[in-house]
């Protein structure tokens, strides 16, 4: 059983993001980020074959997305989006839980991302899902006022 079909079964909602979602993505993307990725950031992600996935309610009813990316025995965890107004119903530690295994299934041994000092909610997520605190990226984000916001790497590592 591949992947894909495992996570289908037994994550209701959750499934392979299609270029068709791109309009539903997007409108969660700028609802929920002052500085959002464009279209052609996830359109490129997709034609790359990162692991894309959202939280699906028929109809084209998204609740959040993720994209992970794999290479050289390295995951790197490029988004993850729940929609404004399904916060706090464990939408993002199911989708960040689904991608963890879609990365050890792809051979990564550890797990990266940045976020933001200003979400404590990610970080909190994060944390409690085993990411630990490995450094600091000065100036990563853009912020309000024309200013920069540093991001905090953070690391894990998946054991068997």
């Amino acid at each position: 059983m591949s992947v894909a079909t495992y996570l289908e079964a037994r994550q209701p909602g959750l499934r392979p993001m299609r270029e068709a979602d791109l309009d539903a993505v997007m409108a969660i993307e700028r609802r929920a980020y002052a500085f959002p990725w464009t279209r052609g950031i996830f359109l490129d992600c997709l034609h790359a074959g990162y692991a894309m996935w959202v939280h699906d309610y028929g109809e084209g009813a998204l609740a959040g997305y993720g994209v992970l990316s794999i290479a050289a025995e390295e995951a790197h965890l490029l988004n993850l989006c729940t929609a404004p107004g399904y916060e706090g119903r464990g939408l993002g530690r199911r989708m960040l839980q689904a991608l963890l295994k879609i990365a050890r299934a792809g051979g990564a041994q550890r797990v990266f991302l940045e976020v933001r000092p200003s979400n404590p909610r990610a970080i909190a997520l994060y944390q409690q899902t085993g990411f630990n605190e490995i450094g600091r990226r000065p100036r990563y984000y853009p912020a309000p006022g024309n200013t920069r916001e540093d991001a905090i790497v953070m690391a894990m590592e998946l054991l068997d």
